[in-house]
């Protein structure tokens, strides 16, 4: 059966033979033929030329999600399963782990993550949407869970045209809280209501790494969530730890985490907009041996980015500010459209409003079950400094 297909504008076509998987609206001509959200179309150059195949969504600014570069490879219920098994194959097992990572793992839409025996789902595209028993009958045979809960309520559904969703896909309904160990440790997650799946596994290395600075310090943890920073810290050997971030929900939950790994007595927790604590510290006089800075996404759009870039200046200004000599500022961005070269541009601005010296000792990414694909650079979303600050 022949797909419909999307004509890119004449010229357009050099992202798709680079193989980056997005077709965005701009760089359409016409569609030839009737297409629904998500359905498969071919992608074809100004001339007719077969370019790819992907998901089709006329209602986002993604037009079409490419899948395949193989003319002869069909997009469909097998296609979904083999790349699912593929990816999960890849992950070797991990019982804490992101298990698909959308575009980077070859299937767009798709966030699966382990976290033991419950495995959390989120479906963020038409197509995906259509093929969610597919996903779910492929988990199960290949995970093998005790729960499949899905977590589609985030806001990139509503830009694809999609409601909001949450709920168990198969098997039992997960307890209100579990127990994951990461990186050796034993945390707390709150699958069906917190933060993305209920923890930041992009991080979970991460804290670890940072914990080598702490030892014997006192650490500002900025936009803590459940406390991930702040519980390696400790059990490095910090001397104290402050959790700031506006969840009472979320640093009740790095409470109980902390008790749990025995270093509740060194953990304060402010629930308070950390712009504004990092002001009020500032006024006060309060200066820190470490602080770290792990704030949400402020670019979500490229109308957004310059807004962005103020937001992360300011932060990383404030927090220089606040950083005893030979102080370590730990910063990160989790912007797709901030990459690395201006991120770390941003807080070389802030350094010098901030009248400090700085010097990169470490740069920090996301971890391999977040892996980054060559051709698609909005996969490396997690940039990371650590600095030395004089």
């Amino acid at each position: 059966m022949q797909l419909p297909s999307v004509i890119l504008k004449r010229g357009r076509e050099r992202s798709v033979i680079n193989r980056h998987p997005w077709v965005f609206s701009g760089a359409v001509s016409h569609v030839s033929g009737d297409v629904q959200p998500g359905d498969i179309v071919d992608v074809r150059a100004h001339d007719g030329a077969w370019l790819g195949r992907g998901a089709v969504n006329p209602h986002s600014d993604v037009f079409v999600r490419l899948m395949t570069w193989d003319e002869s490879q069909a997009v469909d219920e097998a296609f979904v399963q083999e790349r699912l098994a593929a990816t999960i194959a890849r992950r070797g097992g991990q019982q804490t782990c992101r298990l698909v990572y959308l575009e980077a793992d070859g299937l767009p839409g798709l966030i699966v993550d382990r976290y033991g025996d419950v495995v959390i789902v989120q479906i963020l595209t038409p197509a995906m949407e259509r093929w969610r028993d597919v996903v779910v009958n492929a988990l199960v045979e290949c995970v093998q869970p005790r729960s499949l809960y899905e977590r589609s309520d985030t806001d990139v559904r509503q830009r694809e045209g999609l409601s909001l969703r949450t709920g168990v896909l198969w098997g039992a309904e997960p307890p209100e809280l579990i127990q994951v160990v990461a990186e050796g440790t034993a945390f707390l997650v709150d699958v069906r209501r917190g933060q993305k799946t209920g923890f930041f596994l992009d991080q979970r290395i991460n804290h670890w790494q940072v914990a080598a600075y702490c030892a014997g310090k006192t650490v500002l943890n900025c936009f803590s969530y459940t406390g991930g920073f702040a519980i390696a810290a400790l059990k490095r050997g910090a001397q104290k730890v402050i959790n700031v971030d506006t969840s009472a929900d979320a640093l009740a939950l790095a409470a109980r985490t902390a008790e749990l790994n025995g270093v509740a007595d060194r953990m304060e927790n402010v629930q308070a907009d950390v712009f504004q604590f990092l002001r009020q510290c500032r006024d006060d006089g309060a200066q820190f041996d470490v602080i770290i800075l792990d704030p949400p996404k402020f670019a979500h759009s490229k109308a957004a980015l310059d807004r962005a870039c103020r937001g992360y200046k300011d932060i990383n200004w404030l927090a220089m500010r606040l950083l005893k000599p030979a102080g370590i500022l730990v910063t990160f961005s989790c912007s797709g459209l901030v990459t690395p070269a201006l991120f770390q541009s941003v807080v070389a601005g802030a350094a010098v409003d901030a009248q400090r010296t700085g010097r990169i000792i470490a740069k920090l990414s996301q971890p391999p079950d977040h892996p980054i694909l060559l051709t698609f650079p909005e996969s490396e979303y997690l940039k990371g400094l650590v600095c030395a600050v004089e």
